[in-house]
């Protein structure tokens, strides 16, 4: 049924046996700065690679201040706990979103709420979320507390799916309204931009991931981008176990986190840095290819960039007409060569989350039912840059 898109697919990354979703891609000075890194010694969480990717990252983000970790759980985790989420708050999010954004949520001992998303975006909606604030929020000594269970709604976690901004600016001025702390899950969303401007660098705080799968990879790792150096500088010092600088003492003055990227990671991400741009335009040009040929094919259309924004397409996506022919579109394409997974199990589906409020997630469930990643991957390859 559908071997013609498993044709045109094998065919678009030249390899007739098997086409991987995503695989991280090293043609540059990976391999060079890694033997710069092990020749020095400095392999461990202090070296000078460190600090050149926390700095290169905040000048191609636009950010204030950058500050690795060692993943983007651990960045989430870390962006909600310098927000002041605590245990027994709430955190407005969505549930269609992979289990690391929830997961950071539980380490505070918060209670996610599940929103629903724009059918646009594939992300948190502005619109469900005012509409869920208008049945259940009130403002109460300069905080916003759930009617219905008598929590601090403290927090609210978008997340840009797959690589397509969400209605950020909408959803920052909401929170603004209902005193609602601002954290963006952008793992996904490096190079992405709404109306000009990083993702990221809208709330409070912004979360990246560099996990191997990635549009780039430090092997496993994260980010935390900052408008306010202030709480950057903070960051940065929980982060490496809130120790006080000094040349011999050992003294910490705050509960601090072993949440300190490698200098070796940082080595590789500085080398895939340096190739970002070349890499965001390949995966756009991919993502050109494959919308012009799904137009063509009937009951299969492909998720395009939101209006307004600029998407890295990290993962492209295509929607299915229902759940029977997006389990028959896995299978046979599974079965001859070409990867492709459904999105992931809805949050509110786990055992772990299953108790938590949610709203209809019409949209939600509608995606869920009908999308399929399809390979991804960089093309471009050491002749494309002479070496």
């Amino acid at each position: 049924m559908y071997q013609n898109v498993i044709n045109f697919i094998k065919g678009l990354y030249e390899n007739p046996e098997f086409v991987p979703l995503s695989v991280p891609k090293f043609i540059g000075n990976e391999k060079k700065y890694l033997e710069e890194c092990i020749d020095s010694t400095f392999v461990s969480s202090v070296g000078p690679f460190v600090d050149r990717f926390e700095a290169d990252m905040a000048a191609y983000t636009g950010a204030r201040r950058a500050v690795v970790c060692v993943s983007g759980t651990n960045a989430l985790h870390m962006a909600m706990l310098l927000c002041g989420v605590e245990r027994g708050d709430e955190v407005l999010t969505q549930a269609l979103t992979f289990i690391a954004t929830c997961n950071a949520i539980s380490y505070l001992g918060a209670h996610p709420v599940f929103i629903d998303v724009d059918k646009t975006t594939m992300g948190l909606s502005p619109d469900a979320v005012k509409s869920w604030l208008s049945r259940n929020g009130e403002i109460k000594d300069g905080h916003c507390y759930d009617k219905q269970t008598g929590r601090r709604v403290k927090a609210c976690v978008p997340m840009h799916t797959f690589g397509h901004p969400v209605r950020i600016e909408e959803l920052a001025e909401i929170c603004a309204e209902w005193h609602i702390e601002l954290v963006e899950d952008a793992a996904e969303s490096i190079g992405s931009k709404y109306k000009g401007r990083h993702t990221g660098l809208f709330g409070k705080v912004g979360a990246l991931s560099f996990n191997g799968n990635k549009t780039i990879t430090t092997g496993g790792g994260g980010m935390l981008l900052f408008m306010d150096e202030n709480l950057g500088a903070l960051a940065k010092h929980l982060t490496t176990q809130a120790k006080v600088p000094h040349r011999w003492e050992f003294k910490h003055d705050h509960i601090g986190y072993n949440y300190r990227m490698p200098n070796i990671n940082a080595a590789l991400g500085c080398a895939q840095l340096e190739h970002l741009d070349q890499y965001i335009a390949d995966k756009r040009k991919t993502a050109s290819e494959y919308a012009a040929f799904f137009k063509n094919e009937k009951d299969i259309s492909f998720f395009v960039e939101p209006e307004n924004c600029f998407s890295n397409y990290w993962l492209n996506a295509v929607i299915l007409p229902d759940h029977d022919r997006q389990l028959a579109f896995l299978q046979e394409t599974n079965d001859n060569g070409v990867m492709t997974r459904p999105i992931w199990e809805l949050m509110n589906r786990l055992p772990m989350f299953e108790h938590c409020q949610h709203d209809s997630l019409e949209n939600t469930i509608w995606f869920a039912d009908r999308v399929v990643n399809i390979p991804s991957s960089v093309r471009l390859n050491d002749e494309n840059y002479g070496h």
